[in-house]
């Protein structure tokens, strides 16, 4: 199998040994051939939206039905399951919460590979093990499909605007297809090697996020409390050694930033459960590797705990409200 790239995001042409082929306008093929999504939560609802924005139809599902109104309102078709949307579309992107439903929406009863067509191409940007990630690739292989890893950065608002950044792991040949697709949903796509490898990326950032968040939020709690104005403070790390995108972009101090969750109690963004979620696959990974990460280890547990007492569903920003509310005990 292979492919043929023309253009940024305006044709590709994929065939094995039994398919026939012809070129045909730029852009009409594009807008002629749907695209299938699954998962249509806080990330992949903007995801798909940008893709219909692009031209794509977009054959979508997701275990919520509430999930697909919106974007069926602006056009989508929806159908009742994974199988279903492999039934009609051959380039099919996936964005679940974790690894077991990844399994489940590719491997399960009404699963994308029970009605898989030969040729398709299978994107998943949910943040998994790679390990799993290797798994669906060689099932989807058996099936004649093409499985790439391409987990994603940036969040809900990057997602809105069209500017992720996918971290890309797969067949290299595959590549540029996908890459179509992902520069209309994301700023920035990256190939990072064989399969896995995108998840290995994504991981490896998200744990130096979260990292990086609890040493915001403890910074800003510390100042706050040594009577300094949070938005001075603000101003001054962003202009010092101690900028980092928490500070920066994503302040967990309420009121310091609009647009961000801190200023909306919290809601929506990167839930805390999703965070502890990905330091586990960090901490698993770096068991199986051998690999030291102590403060990767401590924000895993750190995550866990806030999980535990009411902070599952807040994003994980809240590590701010979190330390104040644990001071006060």
């Amino acid at each position: 199998m292979a492919a043929l790239f023309r253009g940024s995001r305006n044709i590709w042409l994929r065939w094995n040994k039994h398919a026939d082929f012809s070129f045909v306008s730029l852009r009409s093929m594009a807008s002629k051939t749907p695209v299938g999504f699954i998962g249509l939560g806080n990330m992949g609802s903007p995801m798909a939206t940008n893709l219909l924005k692009n031209g794509y139809p977009v054959i979508a599902t997701d275990v919520f039905p509430e999930s697909c109104k919106e974007l069926q309102d602006i056009g989508a078709q929806v159908v009742d399951s994974p199988a279903d949307v492999a039934d009609r579309a051959d380039r099919i992107i996936t964005m679940l919460p974790s690894s077991p439903n990844v399994i489940e929406v590719y491997t399960g009863p009404n699963g994308i590979l029970k009605k898989v067509k030969k040729g398709t191409l299978l994107i998943d940007s949910s943040t998994i093990d790679p390990a799993v990630s290797r798994e669906m690739a060689k099932a989807a292989e058996k099936m004649g499909a093409v499985f790439m890893d391409a987990p994603v950065s940036g969040g809900v608002g990057a997602a809105s605007l069209a500017k992720l950044t996918f971290m890309v792991g797969g067949l290299e040949e595959e590549y540029e297809a996908a890459q179509e697709l992902l520069t209309c949903m994301g700023a920035n796509v990256v190939y990072c090697g064989q399969v896995g490898t995108g998840q290995a990326a994504k991981i490896c950032n998200n744990m130096l996020l979260a990292i990086g968040m609890i040493g915001t939020a403890e910074t800003m709690n510390l100042g706050i409390r040594l009577g300094l104005d949070p938005k001075l403070l603000t101003k001054i790390l962003n202009m010092s050694s101690g900028r980092c995108w928490s500070s920066d972009k994503y302040n967990p101090v309420p009121g310091v930033m609009e647009g961000v969750p801190s200023s909306n109690n919290y809601q929506g963004g990167f839930g805390t459960t999703l965070m502890a979620k990905d330091l586990g696959l960090a901490q698993n990974t770096a068991t199986n590797t051998k690999t030291p990460i102590p403060l990767g280890s401590l924000a895993h547990q750190i995550y866990r705990v806030m999980s535990s007492r009411g902070y599952a569903n807040k994003d994980f920003s809240s590590i701010f409200q979190f330390l104040r509310e644990e001071e006060g005990q």
